[in-house]
């Protein structure tokens, strides 16, 4: 193996281990047994949440895998062409 695919794999072990912990840190979007019976939290900080930490969260995971997919063809292609 020549030094190009071994920082791509490297690059791609990691970028793979951090998209699997930044969607197990998000939260889910079911509300529980409390939307059946009618309770809702329609607090300002339930409001509000979305815009801070979630959607920071949302956009690192589709950032970390477009950057996946890119590392993984781009290392299919010099193991390929023997690099």
């Amino acid at each position: 193996m020549s030094v190009p695919v071994i920082i791509l794999s490297v690059l791609e072990i990691i970028l793979a281990v951090s998209m699997v912990v930044l969607f197990l840190v998000q939260e889910g979007n079911d509300r529980g047994m409390g939307v059946v019976g009618g309770v809702t939290n329609d607090s300002y900080f339930s409001k509000t949440k979305g815009r801070s930490l979630e959607e920071r969260l949302k956009s690192a995971t589709r950032l970390v895998g477009i950057l996946f997919a890119i590392v993984s063809v781009v290392l299919y292609l010099a193991i390929a062409r023997g690099f």
